[in-house]
Protein backbone atom coordinates (compact mmCIF):
# COMPACT_ATOMS: atom_id res chain seq x y z
CA UNK A 1 0.00 0.00 0.00
CA UNK A 2 1.39 3.33 -0.90
CA UNK A 3 2.15 5.62 1.84
CA UNK A 4 -0.17 8.86 0.28
CA UNK A 5 -3.13 6.25 0.10
CA UNK A 6 -6.26 7.89 1.77
CA UNK A 7 -6.43 4.66 4.31
CA UNK A 8 -2.75 5.17 5.58
CA UNK A 9 -2.82 8.74 5.56
CA UNK A 10 -5.79 8.70 7.38
CA UNK A 11 -4.39 6.52 9.84
CA UNK A 12 -1.21 8.54 10.68
CA UNK A 13 -2.46 11.91 10.85
CA UNK A 14 -3.60 12.24 14.21
CA UNK A 15 -5.55 15.27 15.98
CA UNK A 16 -2.57 17.68 16.39
CA UNK A 17 0.47 15.70 14.34
CA UNK A 18 1.44 12.98 11.98
CA UNK A 19 2.51 9.96 13.73
CA UNK A 20 3.17 6.57 12.23
CA UNK A 21 6.14 3.67 11.49
CA UNK A 22 9.26 4.15 8.88
CA UNK A 23 8.66 2.69 6.40
CA UNK A 24 5.88 1.37 5.76
CA UNK A 25 3.64 4.07 7.06
CA UNK A 26 6.13 7.19 6.66
CA UNK A 27 8.55 7.91 3.80
CA UNK A 28 9.86 10.03 1.60
CA UNK A 29 7.17 10.16 -0.60
CA UNK A 30 4.22 10.59 1.80
CA UNK A 31 7.10 13.82 3.60
CA UNK A 32 7.31 15.79 0.03
CA UNK A 33 3.44 15.06 -0.56
CA UNK A 34 2.90 16.16 2.95
CA UNK A 35 5.10 19.53 2.41
CA UNK A 36 3.11 20.28 -0.49
CA UNK A 37 -0.41 19.84 1.11
CA UNK A 38 1.32 22.47 4.21
CA UNK A 39 2.41 24.88 1.88
CA UNK A 40 -0.91 25.02 -0.19
CA UNK A 41 -3.36 24.78 2.80
CA UNK A 42 -1.62 27.04 4.70
CA UNK A 43 -0.72 29.76 1.98
CA UNK A 44 3.21 29.35 2.92
CA UNK A 45 5.60 31.72 1.47
CA UNK A 46 8.69 30.88 3.92
CA UNK A 47 9.13 28.59 6.07
CA UNK A 48 11.28 26.80 8.84
CA UNK A 49 12.19 22.71 8.79
CA UNK A 50 13.80 21.03 11.99
CA UNK A 51 14.44 17.39 12.87
CA UNK A 52 15.17 14.63 16.01
CA UNK A 53 17.92 12.33 16.09
CA UNK A 54 16.16 9.53 14.37
CA UNK A 55 18.00 7.65 11.32
CA UNK A 56 14.79 8.62 9.54
CA UNK A 57 14.40 12.32 10.28
CA UNK A 58 17.15 13.68 8.21
CA UNK A 59 15.78 12.33 5.05
CA UNK A 60 11.92 13.02 5.69
CA UNK A 61 12.68 16.25 6.63
CA UNK A 62 14.75 16.94 3.27
CA UNK A 63 12.08 15.40 1.39
CA UNK A 64 9.06 17.43 3.16
CA UNK A 65 11.54 20.73 1.95
CA UNK A 66 11.55 19.30 -2.07
CA UNK A 67 7.87 19.46 -1.58
CA UNK A 68 7.39 22.70 0.08
CA UNK A 69 9.91 24.57 -2.35
CA UNK A 70 8.04 22.74 -5.47
CA UNK A 71 4.83 24.03 -4.04
CA UNK A 72 6.80 27.80 -4.36
CA UNK A 73 7.86 28.35 -0.45
CA UNK A 74 11.40 29.32 0.63
CA UNK A 75 12.84 26.67 3.38
CA UNK A 76 15.33 27.36 6.31
CA UNK A 77 16.47 24.44 7.55
CA UNK A 78 17.73 24.43 11.10
CA UNK A 79 19.00 21.28 11.40
CA UNK A 80 19.11 18.79 14.35
CA UNK A 81 16.38 20.44 17.01
CA UNK A 82 14.49 19.93 19.73
CA UNK A 83 10.50 20.74 19.46
CA UNK A 84 10.96 23.80 21.63
CA UNK A 85 13.64 24.86 19.52
CA UNK A 86 11.76 24.70 16.55
CA UNK A 87 9.08 26.79 18.26
CA UNK A 88 11.81 28.89 18.85
CA UNK A 89 12.93 29.23 15.47
CA UNK A 90 9.46 29.51 14.57
CA UNK A 91 9.10 32.59 16.90
CA UNK A 92 11.91 34.51 16.51
CA UNK A 93 12.18 34.51 12.78
CA UNK A 94 8.43 34.54 12.53
CA UNK A 95 7.90 31.78 10.38
CA UNK A 96 5.65 29.09 10.17
CA UNK A 97 7.30 25.71 11.04
CA UNK A 98 7.31 21.42 10.61
CA UNK A 99 9.48 19.71 13.22
CA UNK A 100 10.23 15.76 12.25
CA UNK A 101 9.98 13.80 15.59
CA UNK A 102 7.91 11.17 17.07
CA UNK A 103 8.49 12.30 20.31
CA UNK A 104 8.71 9.50 23.09
CA UNK A 105 7.83 6.50 20.67
CA UNK A 106 9.78 4.09 20.04
CA UNK A 107 12.26 3.77 17.26
CA UNK A 108 10.49 2.51 14.07
CA UNK A 109 8.32 5.43 14.67
CA UNK A 110 9.01 9.27 13.14
CA UNK A 111 6.06 12.12 13.14
CA UNK A 112 5.30 15.59 11.75
CA UNK A 113 4.54 18.74 14.23
CA UNK A 114 3.55 21.59 12.37
CA UNK A 115 2.59 25.06 13.47
CA UNK A 116 2.22 28.78 11.98
CA UNK A 117 4.46 31.61 12.65
CA UNK A 118 5.23 32.18 16.02
CA UNK A 119 4.40 28.48 17.01
CA UNK A 120 0.61 28.71 16.60
CA UNK A 121 -0.56 25.45 16.69
CA UNK A 122 -2.13 23.42 13.64
CA UNK A 123 -4.78 20.36 14.61
CA UNK A 124 -7.19 19.02 12.96
CA UNK A 125 -9.79 21.63 13.02
CA UNK A 126 -7.10 24.53 12.26
CA UNK A 127 -5.59 23.19 9.25
CA UNK A 128 -4.58 19.60 9.70
CA UNK A 129 -7.44 18.11 7.79
CA UNK A 130 -7.62 20.14 5.19
CA UNK A 131 -3.30 19.30 4.37
CA UNK A 132 -4.52 15.29 5.00
CA UNK A 133 -7.24 15.58 2.54
CA UNK A 134 -4.68 16.91 0.18
CA UNK A 135 -2.08 14.49 0.62
CA UNK A 136 -4.84 11.79 -0.08
CA UNK A 137 -6.19 13.84 -3.21
CA UNK A 138 -2.52 13.19 -4.48
CA UNK A 139 -3.04 16.54 -6.82
CA UNK A 140 0.17 18.30 -6.70
CA UNK A 141 -0.29 22.27 -6.86
CA UNK A 142 0.52 24.16 -9.82
CA UNK A 143 3.05 26.90 -9.04
CA UNK A 144 5.05 29.45 -11.13
CA UNK A 145 8.25 29.29 -8.86
CA UNK A 146 10.28 26.88 -7.05
CA UNK A 147 11.01 27.81 -3.72
CA UNK A 148 15.07 28.12 -1.98
CA UNK A 149 16.61 25.77 0.43
CA UNK A 150 18.81 27.85 3.01
CA UNK A 151 20.18 26.67 6.35
CA UNK A 152 20.25 28.55 9.58
CA UNK A 153 21.56 28.04 12.77
CA UNK A 154 19.47 29.05 16.26
CA UNK A 155 21.18 26.83 19.23
CA UNK A 156 22.71 29.91 20.61
CA UNK A 157 20.18 32.13 19.88
CA UNK A 158 17.44 29.61 21.66
CA UNK A 159 19.95 29.05 24.67
CA UNK A 160 20.13 32.50 25.34
CA UNK A 161 16.56 33.23 25.31
CA UNK A 162 15.44 30.76 27.31
CA UNK A 163 17.76 31.92 29.93
CA UNK A 164 16.75 35.70 29.79
CA UNK A 165 13.07 34.23 30.53
CA UNK A 166 14.17 32.42 33.56
CA UNK A 167 17.76 33.50 34.78
CA UNK A 168 19.96 31.42 37.34
CA UNK A 169 21.59 32.88 39.88
CA UNK A 170 22.40 32.14 43.75
CA UNK A 171 24.21 28.66 45.24
CA UNK A 172 25.99 26.47 43.30
CA UNK A 173 23.72 23.17 41.76
CA UNK A 174 24.57 19.55 41.27
CA UNK A 175 22.34 18.70 38.33
CA UNK A 176 22.10 15.32 36.50
CA UNK A 177 20.73 15.62 33.05
CA UNK A 178 19.20 12.52 31.60
CA UNK A 179 18.53 13.01 28.01
CA UNK A 180 17.80 9.50 26.57
CA UNK A 181 20.06 9.26 23.62
CA UNK A 182 17.45 12.19 22.79
CA UNK A 183 17.68 15.72 21.98
CA UNK A 184 18.32 17.21 25.16
CA UNK A 185 21.78 15.99 24.07
CA UNK A 186 21.98 18.85 21.96
CA UNK A 187 19.91 21.97 23.28
CA UNK A 188 21.38 20.50 27.25
CA UNK A 189 25.05 21.77 26.00
CA UNK A 190 24.24 24.83 24.31
CA UNK A 191 22.18 26.21 27.64
CA UNK A 192 24.59 24.45 30.57
CA UNK A 193 27.79 25.77 29.27
CA UNK A 194 26.20 29.37 29.91
CA UNK A 195 25.63 28.09 33.16
CA UNK A 196 29.36 26.90 33.98
CA UNK A 197 29.67 28.69 36.97
CA UNK A 198 26.26 27.97 38.59
CA UNK A 199 25.54 24.35 37.86
CA UNK A 200 28.42 21.39 38.10
CA UNK A 201 26.29 19.26 35.32
CA UNK A 202 26.42 15.59 35.19
CA UNK A 203 25.09 14.70 31.99
CA UNK A 204 24.10 10.88 31.10
CA UNK A 205 22.81 9.82 27.37
CA UNK A 206 23.70 13.17 25.70
CA UNK A 207 25.23 11.15 22.71
CA UNK A 208 22.17 11.08 20.11
CA UNK A 209 20.87 8.16 19.35
CA UNK A 210 17.64 7.01 17.63
CA UNK A 211 17.78 3.43 18.45
CA UNK A 212 17.52 4.61 22.40
CA UNK A 213 20.24 1.93 23.41
CA UNK A 214 19.31 2.78 27.10
CA UNK A 215 15.78 3.16 27.62
CA UNK A 216 13.29 4.85 25.99
CA UNK A 217 12.91 8.63 26.14
CA UNK A 218 9.63 8.55 28.15
CA UNK A 219 10.34 9.67 31.30
CA UNK A 220 6.21 9.79 32.52
CA UNK A 221 7.02 6.05 32.44
CA UNK A 222 8.86 5.59 35.68
CA UNK A 223 10.40 2.80 34.91
CA UNK A 224 13.16 5.17 32.33
CA UNK A 225 13.86 7.35 35.99
CA UNK A 226 15.58 4.79 37.11
CA UNK A 227 19.16 5.26 36.03
CA UNK A 228 18.82 8.55 36.56
CA UNK A 229 17.17 8.30 40.18
CA UNK A 230 20.33 5.85 40.99
CA UNK A 231 22.65 8.59 39.64
CA UNK A 232 21.37 11.47 41.82
CA UNK A 233 21.83 9.43 45.09
CA UNK A 234 25.39 8.23 43.69
CA UNK A 235 26.36 12.00 43.00
CA UNK A 236 24.60 13.28 45.65
CA UNK A 237 23.32 15.99 43.27
CA UNK A 238 20.72 18.50 44.17
CA UNK A 239 18.53 17.30 41.07
CA UNK A 240 17.94 15.17 38.69
CA UNK A 241 15.91 16.39 34.96
CA UNK A 242 14.68 13.91 32.14
CA UNK A 243 13.53 15.10 28.86
CA UNK A 244 11.87 13.03 26.47
CA UNK A 245 13.13 12.15 22.52
CA UNK A 246 12.42 15.51 21.14
CA UNK A 247 12.87 17.28 24.76
CA UNK A 248 9.97 19.55 24.84
CA UNK A 249 8.60 17.68 27.94
CA UNK A 250 10.47 17.62 31.53
CA UNK A 251 10.36 15.49 34.74
CA UNK A 252 12.34 16.07 37.51
CA UNK A 253 13.70 13.33 40.46
CA UNK A 254 14.77 15.29 43.97
CA UNK A 255 18.02 14.75 45.85
CA UNK A 256 15.86 11.41 47.57
CA UNK A 257 15.64 9.92 44.08
CA UNK A 258 11.69 10.48 43.91
CA UNK A 259 10.16 11.14 41.27
CA UNK A 260 8.18 14.97 41.26
CA UNK A 261 4.64 14.62 40.23
CA UNK A 262 4.49 17.04 37.18
CA UNK A 263 1.61 19.15 38.48
CA UNK A 264 4.14 19.91 41.87
CA UNK A 265 6.33 21.66 39.07
CA UNK A 266 3.24 23.50 37.41
CA UNK A 267 2.13 24.60 40.77
CA UNK A 268 5.83 25.68 41.33
CA UNK A 269 6.30 27.64 38.05
CA UNK A 270 2.47 29.03 38.49
CA UNK A 271 3.82 30.63 41.90
CA UNK A 272 7.10 32.61 39.98
CA UNK A 273 5.01 34.00 36.80
CA UNK A 274 2.17 35.15 39.51
CA UNK A 275 5.02 36.96 41.62
CA UNK A 276 6.46 37.96 38.04
CA UNK A 277 2.55 39.45 37.11
CA UNK A 278 0.33 38.99 40.05
CA UNK A 279 -3.15 38.62 39.31
CA UNK A 280 -2.36 36.58 35.64
CA UNK A 281 -4.02 33.96 34.53
CA UNK A 282 -2.75 30.10 34.54
CA UNK A 283 -4.36 27.24 32.54
CA UNK A 284 -4.03 23.63 33.49
CA UNK A 285 -5.71 20.76 32.25
CA UNK A 286 -8.21 18.46 33.88
CA UNK A 287 -6.11 15.90 35.08
CA UNK A 288 -3.74 18.53 37.18
CA UNK A 289 -4.04 18.00 40.92
CA UNK A 290 -6.10 20.00 42.31
CA UNK A 291 -3.67 21.71 44.11
CA UNK A 292 -2.74 23.65 41.25
CA UNK A 293 -6.06 25.91 41.05
CA UNK A 294 -5.87 26.09 44.81
CA UNK A 295 -2.09 27.53 45.19
CA UNK A 296 -3.13 29.69 42.17
CA UNK A 297 -6.12 30.98 43.38
CA UNK A 298 -4.31 31.43 47.00
CA UNK A 299 -1.67 33.43 45.37
CA UNK A 300 -4.35 35.74 43.80
CA UNK A 301 -3.97 34.69 40.36
CA UNK A 302 -6.82 33.14 38.00
CA UNK A 303 -6.86 29.65 37.27
CA UNK A 304 -8.40 28.24 34.12
CA UNK A 305 -9.19 24.18 33.26
CA UNK A 306 -8.90 22.97 29.86
CA UNK A 307 -9.08 19.48 28.70
CA UNK A 308 -5.98 17.39 27.84
CA UNK A 309 -4.28 18.61 24.28
CA UNK A 310 -1.82 21.31 23.52
CA UNK A 311 -4.19 22.81 21.70
CA UNK A 312 -6.67 23.30 23.73
CA UNK A 313 -3.98 24.87 26.27
CA UNK A 314 -2.26 26.84 23.51
CA UNK A 315 -6.01 28.22 22.37
CA UNK A 316 -6.76 28.99 26.11
CA UNK A 317 -3.71 30.67 26.68
CA UNK A 318 -4.84 33.00 23.37
CA UNK A 319 -8.25 33.78 24.70
CA UNK A 320 -7.14 34.45 28.19
CA UNK A 321 -3.84 36.20 27.93
CA UNK A 322 -2.90 33.58 30.37
CA UNK A 323 0.49 34.08 31.61
CA UNK A 324 1.75 29.93 31.98
CA UNK A 325 -0.16 26.45 31.65
CA UNK A 326 0.81 23.31 32.69
CA UNK A 327 -0.21 19.82 32.13
CA UNK A 328 0.03 16.48 33.73
CA UNK A 329 1.77 14.72 31.20
CA UNK A 330 4.94 16.80 31.61
CA UNK A 331 4.31 19.39 28.92
CA UNK A 332 4.69 23.17 30.45
CA UNK A 333 3.57 26.48 27.89
CA UNK A 334 4.86 29.53 28.25
CA UNK A 335 3.27 33.38 27.12
CA UNK A 336 6.83 34.69 26.71
CA UNK A 337 7.60 31.95 24.58
CA UNK A 338 5.04 31.91 22.11
CA UNK A 339 2.83 30.23 24.13
CA UNK A 340 4.18 26.97 23.16
CA UNK A 341 6.00 24.60 25.73
CA UNK A 342 9.28 23.51 26.66
CA UNK A 343 10.77 20.75 29.08
CA UNK A 344 13.95 23.24 29.08
CA UNK A 345 12.53 26.27 30.08
CA UNK A 346 10.84 24.49 33.12
CA UNK A 347 13.69 22.61 34.19
CA UNK A 348 15.50 26.18 33.95
CA UNK A 349 12.63 27.69 36.48
CA UNK A 350 13.33 24.92 38.94
CA UNK A 351 16.92 25.55 38.84
CA UNK A 352 16.07 29.46 39.47
CA UNK A 353 13.46 28.54 42.82
CA UNK A 354 16.28 26.18 43.58
CA UNK A 355 19.22 28.35 43.56
CA UNK A 356 17.51 30.96 45.53
CA UNK A 357 16.81 28.87 48.59
CA UNK A 358 19.18 26.48 50.76
CA UNK A 359 16.58 24.23 51.17
CA UNK A 360 16.68 20.94 49.54
CA UNK A 361 14.33 19.95 46.28
CA UNK A 362 12.12 17.65 48.44
CA UNK A 363 11.44 20.64 50.84
CA UNK A 364 11.06 23.56 48.34
CA UNK A 365 8.52 21.58 46.94
CA UNK A 366 6.55 20.64 50.15
CA UNK A 367 4.25 23.40 49.92
CA UNK A 368 3.06 22.36 45.91
CA UNK A 369 2.32 18.79 46.32
CA UNK A 370 -0.41 18.64 48.93
CA UNK A 371 -2.17 15.78 47.06
CA UNK A 372 -1.17 11.57 46.40
CA UNK A 373 -1.97 11.12 43.10
CA UNK A 374 -2.47 7.66 41.18
CA UNK A 375 -0.74 8.57 38.20
CA UNK A 376 -2.02 7.67 34.45
CA UNK A 377 -3.64 3.98 34.47
CA UNK A 378 -4.08 2.84 31.04
CA UNK A 379 -6.68 -0.18 30.82
CA UNK A 380 -7.88 -1.88 27.70
CA UNK A 381 -11.64 -2.19 27.29
CA UNK A 382 -13.45 -3.13 24.44
CA UNK A 383 -16.34 -1.19 24.37
CA UNK A 384 -15.38 2.18 26.15
CA UNK A 385 -18.39 4.41 26.38
CA UNK A 386 -20.56 1.62 27.91
CA UNK A 387 -17.74 1.63 30.97
CA UNK A 388 -17.62 5.13 30.69
CA UNK A 389 -21.50 5.25 31.19
CA UNK A 390 -21.49 2.81 33.94
CA UNK A 391 -18.71 4.52 36.04
CA UNK A 392 -20.91 8.32 35.54
CA UNK A 393 -24.64 5.83 36.74
CA UNK A 394 -22.71 4.39 39.88
CA UNK A 395 -21.27 7.92 41.08
CA UNK A 396 -23.05 10.86 39.44
CA UNK A 397 -26.27 10.06 41.86
CA UNK A 398 -24.30 10.64 45.26
CA UNK A 399 -24.99 13.74 47.05
CA UNK A 400 -21.50 14.41 47.74
CA UNK A 401 -19.99 14.56 44.24
CA UNK A 402 -19.77 16.69 40.65
CA UNK A 403 -19.64 15.20 37.68
CA UNK A 404 -18.75 17.47 34.65
CA UNK A 405 -17.96 15.65 30.71
CA UNK A 406 -15.28 18.63 29.41
CA UNK A 407 -12.85 15.71 28.78
CA UNK A 408 -14.34 12.18 29.06
CA UNK A 409 -15.73 11.73 32.79
CA UNK A 410 -14.77 13.76 35.81
CA UNK A 411 -15.78 12.86 38.90
CA UNK A 412 -14.91 15.28 42.40
CA UNK A 413 -16.07 15.06 45.99
CA UNK A 414 -14.53 16.49 48.98
CA UNK A 415 -11.79 13.94 49.48
CA UNK A 416 -11.23 12.59 46.18
CA UNK A 417 -11.28 13.16 42.41
CA UNK A 418 -11.07 11.05 38.99
CA UNK A 419 -10.91 11.64 35.60
CA UNK A 420 -11.32 8.46 32.95
CA UNK A 421 -10.35 9.55 29.09
CA UNK A 422 -10.80 7.23 26.40
CA UNK A 423 -7.79 7.29 23.88
CA UNK A 424 -8.34 8.60 20.40
CA UNK A 425 -6.09 5.96 19.38
CA UNK A 426 -6.26 3.37 21.18
CA UNK A 427 -8.95 0.74 22.67
CA UNK A 428 -8.03 2.29 26.49
CA UNK A 429 -9.58 4.10 29.03
CA UNK A 430 -6.83 6.33 30.65
CA UNK A 431 -7.54 6.78 34.97
CA UNK A 432 -6.21 9.58 36.71
CA UNK A 433 -7.25 9.54 40.38
CA UNK A 434 -6.07 11.76 43.43
CA UNK A 435 -7.06 12.01 47.31
CA UNK A 436 -6.59 13.57 50.61
CA UNK A 437 -3.73 11.43 51.41
CA UNK A 438 -2.72 7.45 49.88
CA UNK A 439 -5.48 5.79 51.57
CA UNK A 440 -8.00 7.88 50.35
CA UNK A 441 -6.80 7.76 46.68
CA UNK A 442 -5.77 4.16 46.69
CA UNK A 443 -9.12 3.22 47.90
CA UNK A 444 -11.08 5.45 45.03
CA UNK A 445 -8.50 4.09 42.53
CA UNK A 446 -9.29 0.95 42.97
CA UNK A 447 -12.89 1.07 43.03
CA UNK A 448 -13.08 2.81 40.03
CA UNK A 449 -10.57 0.31 38.59
CA UNK A 450 -12.59 -2.77 39.49
CA UNK A 451 -15.61 -1.30 37.35
CA UNK A 452 -13.17 -0.31 34.31
CA UNK A 453 -11.96 -3.64 33.99
CA UNK A 454 -15.06 -5.61 34.57
CA UNK A 455 -15.71 -4.33 31.45
CA UNK A 456 -13.09 -6.06 29.34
Amino acid sequence: MSTTSPDNVNAVFKAYDVRGTVPDQLDEDFARATGQAYVEVLGVTSMVIGYDMRPSSPGLAGAFADGATSAGADVTMIGLASTDQLYFASGHLGLPGAMFTASHNPAQYNGIKMCRAHAQPVGLDTGLADIRDLVAKGSPPATARTGSISSHDVLHAYAAHLLSLAPVAGRKLKVVVDAGNGMAGHTAPAVFDRLAEQVELVPMYFELDGTFPNHEANPIDEANLVDLQQRVLAERADIGLAFDGDADRCFLVDERGRAVPPSTLTALIAARELAKEPGATIIYNLITSRAVPEIVAELGGKPIRTRVGHSFIKATMAETDAIFGGEHSGHFYFRDFWRADSGMLAALHTLASLAETDKPLSVLLEEYERYPMSGEINSEVADQQAVLAELEATYAGRDDVEVDHLDGLSVTADDWAFNVRASNTEPLLRLNAEGKDSTTMAGIRDEVLSIIRSGR
